[in-house]
């Protein structure tokens, strides 16, 4: 195709698209802001940089995540494939390293011809067909011009991200590996045991550390998956020991017990040299984090690589503003990743994705692409797009938003598989009707 199409925003959702464009012979212009202008949560100036977490979420085929991915490698997705290449053991999650997935994908997309790699922000709508992916923490001046074109009210929620540390600096003398259920020195996480007198003091130093924003937002504004560590801990003294550091399916080896508290570590990168904090996302200022976390046994003399950090994300009204390809009814302008409201590493690769076949299906006269809404992604394109949707807030994949069964059984995980088993042929089906959608993949 002789049309260029403009993909704004280098992170998951626009690299996948840029790359699916340029598999379909379609040639793209991607613009990527970093490093000319820096963003507050990300680090470094790769493409498809994960700011929050390096974790890609379940792998299990009965999940929602796990079919999830399931049907983008069905669809051929870019990123997952090198995903996998860039894994690390994370037990039945797919977890990456972070700069080698960051820095495969910038090499895959700069040895695509048919894709010009821009280093310049984008302030403005750009002229003919275009992606907008800039993600949530899209700048101010490009998300107004969003605004003007979508119309409806701007909206925003606060997401955090956990600190890093040097696994050089951990006490191994306290911290074991396990993961849950597994034998103890065997297991994909480290983990932190605490007594209950450790555990006090913790929550009482935490409650007590000072934040970054102070009055900036309320509970309500606040991302559920992403809360930080201390405002969990301000809804009750055990939430945190039924939650990020519950002990369930752990030994500590000095005691041959169950902790009272585990903080689980998860590695960075593939040589384990960096772990994260697992759900300790947080707003404590920079010195509050090394005087707070240090308390955590094992991480007493921690040498953190990276501070958690918080920062607003911002996402359009997409009920009421998209239709359901995400495009903006009567422009050339179609929205992929977070900036739609849809919320998660893998759900921003697969937008980017669908937002490529649909954009691909239009410059080429065909039929749009809908997904069936039995499926992880279809479910969640049809949540995301429903004017019927109220109080509209970010969503990940789940199974609450796909169609019951007709007769489903009565045991939770049974009833997993048959809507997994239902939503994999619906979409072979689908696929069948359409081979047009996997051209080139």
């Amino acid at each position: 195709m002789e049309q260029v199409v403009t993909v704004v925003g280098g992170g998951l959702a626009g690299s996948e698209c840029a790359l699916q464009l340029a598999r379909r012979g379609v040639r793209v212009r991607l613009f990527e802001q970093r490093p000319t202008r820096p963003s507050p949560a990300h680090h470094g100036a790769g493409l498809a940089e994960l700011v929050c977490s390096n974790s890609l979420k379940s792998t299990k085929p009965d999940t929602a995540a796990g079919l999830l991915k399931w049907e983008l490698e069905r669809l051929g997705s870019e990123l997952l494939r090198i995903a996998r290449e860039c894994s690390v053991p994370a037990g039945g999650a797919l977890a990456v390293d972070r700069e080698l997935f960051s820095r495969a994908v910038t090499e895959r997309v700069a040895a695509d011809p048919l894709i010009e790699l821009v280093r310049e922000e984008v302030t403005t709508i750009p002229e003919g067909p275009c992606v907008i992916a800039a993600g949530p923490l899209c700048s101010d001046a490009l998300f107004s011009a969003i605004a003007e074109v979508v119309g409806g009210e701007r909206m925003s929620f606060f997401d955090a991200a956990a600190p890093i540390v040097d696994a050089e600096s951990l006490d191994r003398s306290l911290v074991f590996e396990q993961s849950r259920y597994g034998e103890e020195g065997s297991g994909d996480y480290l983990n932190c045991p605490m007594t209950r007198e450790e555990y006090d003091a913790f929550m009482g130093a935490l409650l007590g550390a000072e934040r970054v924003i102070a009055r900036d937002f309320e509970q309500a504004d606040l991302f559920c998956a992403c809360q930080p560590v201390e405002e969990v801990a301000r809804t009750g003294h055990d939430s945190l020991r039924f939650g990020a550091l519950k002990p369930v399916g752990l030994t500590d080896p000095r005691t041959g017990r169950r902790p009272w508290a585990a903080v689980q570590l998860r590695a960075e990168n593939a040589s384990r040299t960096a772990y994260n904090l697992v759900g300790f996302q947080t707003n404590l200022t920079w010195p509050e984090q090394r005087r707070v976390f240090r308390m955590i046994p094992g991480l007493g003399e921690a040498e953190f690589l990276r501070y958690g950090v918080m920062h607003r994300n911002s996402f359009v009204d997409a009920p009421r503003a998209l239709d359901a390809t995400f495009a903006v009814p009567g422009t050339s302008v179609r929205l992929a990743g977070q900036i739609t409201g849809t919320e998660g590493y893998v759900e921003a690769i697969a937008s980017g994705l669908l937002a490529a076949l649909n954009t691909a299906a239009e410059l080429s006269g065909k039929e749009p692409v809908r997904l069936p809404a039995t499926g992880a992604l279809g479910a969640l394109v049809a949540y995301a797009t429903d004017p019927a949707t109220s109080d509209y807030q970010p969503m990940h994949v789940n199974f609450g938003l796909v169609p019951p069964l007709a007769d489903p059984p009565r045991n939770k995980a049974a009833r997993r598989e048959a809507l997994a088993a239902r939503a994999r042929a619906d979409l072979d089906a689908y696929l069948a009707s359409r081979p047009d959608l996997l051209a080139g993949a």
